[in-house]
């Protein structure tokens, strides 16, 4: 199961640049790193918090294809 999660990630980073704004990056990411938490045993809340942090902010890191449309 843990392999099978990591293994998604790649595929909802990639799909993180089909989303329209911030918002709808953001809760890619919270969605992604729910999974990735779950099924390597961590914090739920946390992952969530980390991964839509990340996703919210990559326009801003300047993260290839998080630019908004």
């Amino acid at each position: 199961m843990k392999l099978k999660a990591l293994l998604l990630l790649p595929v909802i980073l990639a799909l993180s640049g089909c989303f329209q704004n911030n918002t709808e990056r953001g809760l890619a990411g919270a969605a992604g790193g729910v999974v990735v938490v779950g099924a390597t045993g961590g914090s739920v809340l946390a992952g969530a918090v980390i991964g839509g942090a990340a996703g919210y902010l990559c326009n801003g890191l300047n993260v290839p294809g998080c630019e908004n449309r």
